[in-house]
């Protein structure tokens, strides 16, 4: 199979494009190829685009159908056998990918979304990496997410930042430097809302951890709630209603956009003072 594929898709992305591109090679279109497979078409179709995650007996049929060995079973173990937590893979490959609106709140860090190489490598080398190899695969993984705000048509970006994000310093102050000058660029975008919390806020709920809400144009709003060494990626009515009542909550202590951009500047600046 050819590998000239865009190095920063994701897993479920590359096993997605492959499939499409073996599928047109043997001049079958989604539905008998969905026959061969024992699925649906409109599933081939899902997984080409990278909206669904293959299983291991399908990867193994398309590799039968194909003749290709190996390869799309080695594709789908990657897959299957990431270094990230399961919860946090459907988050980050199934739901955000598709997301039409995503709305965060972060009281500790710069969102992963808006994150900087050397900032997103700063956060890894202080946590759990064993190896410097892991936590380049972790940037990379990071910075892949990030393909998404520069599609034809991006997700609408509502970001909620607890004002000591902006001074708690991650890395040298070059590094957070260049990091508040990319959130500053991003935070001007058509599509993306940055909102600063102040720090003095006395909005109590804003102390607990960090959450993302997801609409999706096909399938209920999801929330994503991540905590200390755990974390749960959920549908489910109640839960959901909870983190967008939280959210109301802690965006009604925040400044307003224009305020919060001129706020990133004014720290940024003096981020830029140390370096």
């Amino acid at each position: 199979m050819a590998n000239d594929l865009d190095p920063r898709l994701t897993p479920v992305q590359r096993f997605g494009r492959e499939l499409a591109r073996a599928r047109k090679e043997a001049g079958l279109s989604q539905e008998r190829l969905g026959t061969r497979l024992g699925v649906s078409g409109s599933l081939v179709g899902h997984i080409e685009i990278g909206n669904r995650t293959p299983k291991p007996d399908l990867a193994a049929r398309c590799d039968e159908v194909f003749g290709t060995g190996d390869f799309f079973a080695r594709l789908c173990k990657n897959i299957t056998s990431p270094s990230a937590p399961h919860w946090f893979l459907r988050w980050s490959e199934e739901i955000e990918p598709r997301a039409r609106v995503l709305r965060s709140w972060d009281p500790l860090l710069i969102p992963g979304l808006l994150q900087t190489e050397d900032y997103a490598r700063a956060v890894f080398r202080g946590g759990l990496a064993a190896s410097e190899q892991e936590i380049e695969e972790q940037v990379d993984a990071r910075m892949t997410r990030q393909i998404i705000l520069d599609r034809e048509n991006p997700p609408i970006l509502w970001v909620l930042l607890d004002e000591w994000s902006l001074l708690r310093p991650i890395g040298s102050p070059k590094v957070m430097y260049e990091q508040l000058d990319h959130l500053t660029d991003v935070a001007a975008r058509q599509n993306v809302k940055v909102q600063i919390v102040p720090h003095d806020a006395p909005c109590t709920v804003r102390l607990m951890s960090g959450f993302a809400l997801a609409e999706l144009p096909d399938a209920p709003t999801t929330a994503s709630i991540e905590s200390a060494g755990a974390g749960e990626v959920s549908a489910e009515h109640e839960l959901v209603s909870l983190m967008w009542d939280t959210y109301d909550r802690i965006r009604a202590e925040a400044l307003r956009p224009g305020h919060s951009l001129e706020m990133i500047k004014e720290v940024r600046e003096q981020w830029k003072s140390k370096t």
